[in-house]
């Protein structure tokens, strides 16, 4: 079964203790929802750097990502749907990119 990468952009940080206990409440029950398809829960990420062959900036590009998760699904159409599921989308706060990822033999 093919494997999707979600990559996270945005979303929010909690600092109300709270807040913090509904925010991991929701991400563990979108993960519990996916079930099995869930092949690796990833985690959030710190500052971005952009490496080209200009050199290195640290500003995270145009849209940096927060976070990343690794899912199995039967389509990119099915791996969206899931994708709609996460708290960032539901609340409004960030957004999921969404991309196959393509084995290949080394």
């Amino acid at each position: 079964m093919p494997q999707y990468l979600f990559v996270y952009h945005g979303g929010t940080t909690p600092s109300d203790p709270a807040e913090i206990e509904a925010t991991m409440a929701a991400w563990g029950a979108w993960f519990q929802n996916m079930g099995e398809a869930l092949d690796i829960p990833g985690n959030p990420v710190g500052q971005s750097y952009t490496v080209s062959s200009g050199g290195v900036v640290d500003n995270g590009g145009a849209n940096p990502a927060s976070g990343f998760t690794v899912i199995k699904a039967d389509s990119i159409d099915a791996a969206t749907e899931m994708a709609k599921g996460c708290p960032m989308v539901v609340n409004g706060s960030g957004s999921v990119e969404v991309a196959e990822v393509h084995e290949i033999e080394m």
